[in-house]
């Protein structure tokens, strides 16, 4: 078992910046690809981001390349998302999920966390 939580999120303007954090416990995490997912109000949860074990091969939704960054450090068990030029439309809820391969994890993690709110003004 992996358990995830997520931190991090917040209020912020558009344009401005959030870290979010995915704290890992339970298994050692440098096996587990580990990928960012969001769910807006009214629409069905989206990939944003993830990353191998090693941190090595990173993939991203195209509505967020150039502006959102995902990182990991396997020694503090943690996983980020650095979020720039934020935009109303990236409000969402927030959520971290792992799988033990990255091209699992893109589309159905087996583990989850229980989510941040990002909320974007205008």
């Amino acid at each position: 078992q992996v358990q995830l939580v997520e931190s991090g999120g917040g209020l912020v303007q558009a344009g401005g910046s959030l870290r979010l954090s995915c704290a890992a416990s339970g298994r050692t995490i440098s096996r587990y690809a580990v990928g960012w997912f969001r769910q807006a109000p009214g629409k069905e949860r989206e990939f944003v981001a993830a990353i191998s074990g090693l941190g090595l091969t990173k993939y991203y939704a195209d509505s967020v390349k150039g502006r959102f960054t995902i990182s990991r450090d396997n020694d503090k068990n943690t996983m980020y998302l650095q979020m720039n030029s934020l935009k109303p439309e990236d409000t969402a809820v927030y959520y971290c999920g792992a799988a033990e391969s990255v091209s699992v994890v893109r589309s159905s993690p087996n583990y989850w966390g229980q989510g941040t709110q990002v909320t974007v003004s205008s």
